[in-house]
């Protein structure tokens, strides 16, 4: 006798084989063989049924009919079943048109689950119809009218369409960044020719030029509260400008990289600078300090804003996140996903406790403190958007880099214009590019900074009216959440 040892080869199986082995067994167990499937059961189809209806009209109030309704028959002698429905004549479908304005569903108590079996649902009413004939003969009809409910979609307010009124050149590279004075009587411009220039808002000439920075500049900001402005630029540095003196007095240094975005914080003297180094570090105006390095984006920093109020700093990303910062601790509070591209550009609403941001893909705007998504925008701009600005009256504009220049209402989010930036003569058609727009201190002008070397100024129309530019405004039939 012999036996087989312990170390005998076993037939190495595929995994495929293996499925393929568990899938034939569970299909012996469980499957009917061939040919073998059970009749169709009439009580079974009829129970399905009842139960369909129970959940789709199980809170309709039934009101018997007197007479069950039948439709004749002009061929022959012969009668319809006694549970079709009679189609309404032309004075009954005006009745039917006139009442439509009237609940034709009435919340009530339902009906048992017996008497949903010979029912027919005709208008406003539901008809009991007689047992007779088999199951397989007693047709339900839904076909009933239903009272129209209205979009709860929030409808826009109508905006004047914005023109371009003034182009102010004087700038040699491509114009970077925005800011507005705090008294709203000039305003300042960052620029890839490595100069700063201040602009008068009323007339537009030209009142100062600042040197100081090695690179474009790509991010300005002018303080509340001193008589400073900070700028910063690829050149890795962040400068702080005495407007008394129009000369440099601190600089702060720290940044690896190229610094793209910067924030002042409204009521303490705290500067926020973001870059290429993924990093967004808070700085103390007056002693130079940096107090944190806020790290935790896996890409550049493009945005950020800041808030009296917890999440005090918000940072967008190429990593297409967007984080809450806790000043105190310097830790994050919360991180954004909602968007699946690049976070370019973020605004919050000048009253409103919310805000938007700007990507590739789109346009979303979030509640604060919690980050609670709202929705998109309802007409995706195809363009990458470089700028977002909002005004007091909810007017948003979103600035692309092919030169779309697109006005939002800021309730509903509806787009109500849509303009093309006008390439300047001596300057080629692909440099028709809106890189940073920004609203005065009374919203009632817009100034866009653009690659053709041009800022441009926008106001809106006086002589529009509802009646000349209306509001083709259509609740969204599908809103895409995410």
């Amino acid at each position: 006798m012999t036996m087989v040892g312990l170390n005998a080869e076993v037939e190495p199986q595929s995994l495929k084989k293996l499925s393929l082995k568990s899938v034939k067994r569970a299909l012996d167990l469980f499957a009917p063989l061939h040919g073998q499937f059970p009749p169709p059961d009439p009580e079974s189809k009829k129970i399905r049924l009842c139960h369909k209806v129970q959940v789709a009209f199980g809170g309709v109030e039934l009101e018997p009919a007197s007479k069950p309704t039948r439709r004749a028959d002009h061929n022959s002698e012969k009668t319809a079943p006694s549970n079709a429905l009679a189609r309404p004549g032309p004075e009954k479908s005006k009745e039917l048109r006139k009442g439509t304005t009237e609940k034709a569903l009435v919340v009530g108590p339902t009906l048992p689950r017996s008497d949903l079996n010979n029912t027919a649902y005709t208008g406003k009413s539901i008809a009991i119809l007689p047992a007779s004939g088999s199951s397989s003969e007693r047709n339900l009809s839904t076909t009933f009218l239903m009272e129209r409910r209205s979009s709860r979609w929030p409808r826009p307010e109508w905006h004047a369409p914005w023109k371009n009124y003034r182009v102010i050149q004087g700038h040699l590279g491509w114009v970077r960044s925005v800011a507005f004075d705090p008294s709203n009587e000039w305003f300042c411009t960052g620029s890839a020719d490595r100069t700063i220039k201040i602009w008068d808002v009323a007339t537009g000439v030209l009142k100062l030029t600042l040197t100081g920075h090695i690179g474009q500049v790509r991010g300005l900001a002018v303080s509340n509260r001193h008589t400073y402005m900070i700028s910063a630029g690829d050149d890795k540095q962040v400068k702080c400008w005495d407007l008394e003196q129009n000369k440099v007095i601190r600089s702060y240094h720290g940044h690896l990289h190229g610094v793209y975005c910067l924030a002042l914080h409204p009521t303490l003297d705290v500067l926020l600078t973001g870059g290429r180094d993924s990093v967004c570090r808070v700085w103390d105006i007056r002693t130079k300090m940096q107090i944190f390095a806020l790290s935790g984006h896996t890409a550049d920093v493009f945005s950020v804003f800041t808030c009296p109020t917890d999440p005090q700093v918000v940072t967008g990303s190429h990593d297409s996140t967007i984080k809450f910062w806790d000043l105190r601790y310097g830790t994050t509070m919360a991180t954004l996903t909602n968007h699946k591209s690049t976070v370019r550009t973020m605004v919050p609403h000048p009253k409103e406790n919310a805000f938007v941001s700007a990507s590739a893909d789109n346009i979303k705007k979030f509640s604060l403190p919690k980050g609670e998504f709202c929705h998109n925008m309802l007409s995706q701009q195809k363009d990458i958007i470089n700028a977002v600005a909002v005004n007091e009256d909810g007017v948003m504009v979103t600035g692309g880099d092919k030169g779309s220049l697109w006005f939002w209402d800021w309730k509903s989010g509806h787009n109500f214009q849509q303009a093309e930036t006008i390439v300047q003569p001596g300057s080629l058609e692909s440099e028709a590019g809106i890189y940073a727009a920004c609203y005065d201190k009374t919203g009632s002008r817009l100034v866009t900074c653009e690659v053709d070397k041009t800022i441009k100024m926008w106001k809106e129309d006086e002589n529009a009216t509802p009646e000349t530019h209306p509001l083709n405004f259509k609740p969204p039939r599908d809103i895409r959440r995410y």
